[in-house]
């Protein structure tokens, strides 16, 4: 694998920094490099920027709309939008339903929901962990029963991410309770204003809201929302986990948080001297730098396989493992950093518009951020979950 890139990706870098620069609005990326909450406005303003240029779906083919771009210039897309502190592109719909509807979806799904993704016309949420069914996934009670041209769907849904934005939801529902429980489930595209459906807000350690439960009591869904076959939603979930799971990895977010860590390290001072030049210190960051190293080049290998075909497989565990644990040891460094300033909590700041000093506005999300970096080795299936993947997948074990 040659890990140098070539010169017309290293143009295309250049492409994406000046439209950054030009074309990322100053409000926004003010707000993400603080760490201050965004609004379902400020969501859809970026991403309506990025359709226009025709760079919202960075996955796509372009028979589909997208931009047609290979592995490597998504990696670069991703480095570069982290790296100018763009928000990150909601993934429902984009990069996690649309795939699914591409491979397993009828042509008429396909030229229905596609486009309003790319324009933005749905705001897309997850139905599928349940109070019960979280990493045991296939363990889900949600039942769907046939009635006509319709499903009939009552069930709970928990840890649905922006659901109290959204407008749709992709949802796996037990179509056949008589089954082995994964060839009982189904996927159903379900539309959020739906009579039965309730969203309840859960606020979490760092009071955002984030995350809802969703209620969905004798629902009525048209059978012509489900995605494939009767009993193929494990199918279809299975498609779609890898591409969440490849995704939480967060390499170009790692990266920014480790710059903004060396540079704080190298500013406050401890006995007179920076704090990065403290041994114990010191000792972290450089292990958490060789890390993100190998982190890196494992996503270029993924990457190397992608373009010659390859679907990403139980790689995309090793990559949620890591990452995800990269960037809570990352958080965890940076609070320590700090050490009693990280401890100071600004909600009028972080979810409001509130101001403050500019030292204090750089330091106030820092202690939300480490609570809700948490729940990294957690969602997306748990890193025991992986872990148990790559053993048995990986190894043979």
């Amino acid at each position: 694998m040659n890990l140098d890139f070539t010169p017309e990706e290293q143009a295309f870098r250049r492409e994406v920094r000046e439209f950054l620069a030009a074309e990322l609005p100053d409000d926004i990326r003010e707000r993400v490099r603080l760490g201050r909450r965004l609004s379902a406005d400020d969501h859809l303003r970026w991403q309506n920027v990025l359709s226009r240029r025709g760079w919202l779906a960075a996955g796509w083919p372009r028979e589909h709309g997208g931009p047609g771009w290979g592995p490597v210039e998504r990696h670069i897309f991703d480095e570069e939008c982290a790296a100018a502190h763009a928000p990150t592109i909601v993934p429902f719909g984009v990069s996690m339903v649309a795939p699914v509807i591409m491979k397993f979806g009828s042509e008429a799904q396909q030229r229905h929901y596609l486009p309003r993704i790319l324009a933005n016309r749905d705001w897309w949420c997850q139905g599928y962990s349940e109070p019960g069914a979280g990493s045991d996934l296939a363990s889900l009670r949600t039942r769907a029963v046939r009635d006509g041209d319709d499903y009939v769907v009552s069930g709970q849904k928990t840890w649905t991410t922006l659901g109290q934005h959204a407008n749709m939801m992709f949802c796996l529902v037990r179509t056949d309770p008589e089954a082995r429980k994964q060839a009982g489930i189904s996927f159903l595209l379900i539309d959020m204003a739906s009579p039965g459906i309730s969203v309840r807000p859960i606020v979490t350690l760092d009071g955002a809201h984030e995350v809802n439960e969703v209620f969905l009591d004798e629902v009525r869904v048209p059978v012509a929302n489900r995605i494939g076959e009767e009993g193929q939603g494990w199918t279809c979930a299975k498609f779609l986990l890898t591409h969440e799971r490849t995704g939480i990895a967060g390499l170009g977010h790692a990266k920014q948080a480790l710059r903004y860590l060396k540079t704080l390290a190298g500013r406050i001072r401890h006995r007179g001297r920076p704090l990065l030049e403290l041994p114990s210190f010191r000792q972290r960051v450089v292990r958490a730098e060789l890390e993100l190293m190998a982190l890196e080049i494992t996503h270029l290998r993924v990457l190397a396989g992608a373009r010659g075909g390859d679907a990403p497989g139980a790689e995309s565990s090793l990559l949620k493992v890591r990452g995800s644990e990269l960037r809570q040891e990352l958080s965890e460094l940076t609070r320590r950093a700090l050490g009693p300033a990280a401890l100071p909590f600004f909600p009028d700041f972080l979810y409001g518009d509130v101001e403050l000093e500019p030292e204090r506005a750089e330091q106030a999300a820092i202690g939300a951020q480490y609570l809700n970096r948490r729940k990294l080795s957690i969602y997306g299936g748990s890193n025991e979950i992986q872990k148990s993947i790559v053993a048995k997948t990986l190894l043979g074990m």
